[in-house]
């Protein structure tokens, strides 16, 4: 993998971490302000959340395996 190729990466994994972080503060809201009454939004939230965290977790191995190489 190019150096280019490698920032591309890193610059995806921060983009990825920050998309993660803000569906995270959507839960953090929900909880804190809205429940109980708005229960009904914890299963598509809560999906968001953990696809966004999933996606960051897996370009965050790849550009981990690629330093190490």
């Amino acid at each position: 993998m190019s150096e280019e190729e490698l920032k591309d990466l890193d610059k995806e994994v921060k983009r990825l971490k920050r998309i993660a972080g803000e569906w995270a503060a959507q839960m953090h809201d929900l909880v804190e302000e809205r429940l109980p009454a708005a229960y009904q939004e914890i299963p598509g939230l809560a999906q968001s959340t953990f696809d966004a965290c999933r996606a960051w977790a897996e370009a965050n191995s790849r550009l981990t395996t690629m330093q190490k190489g």
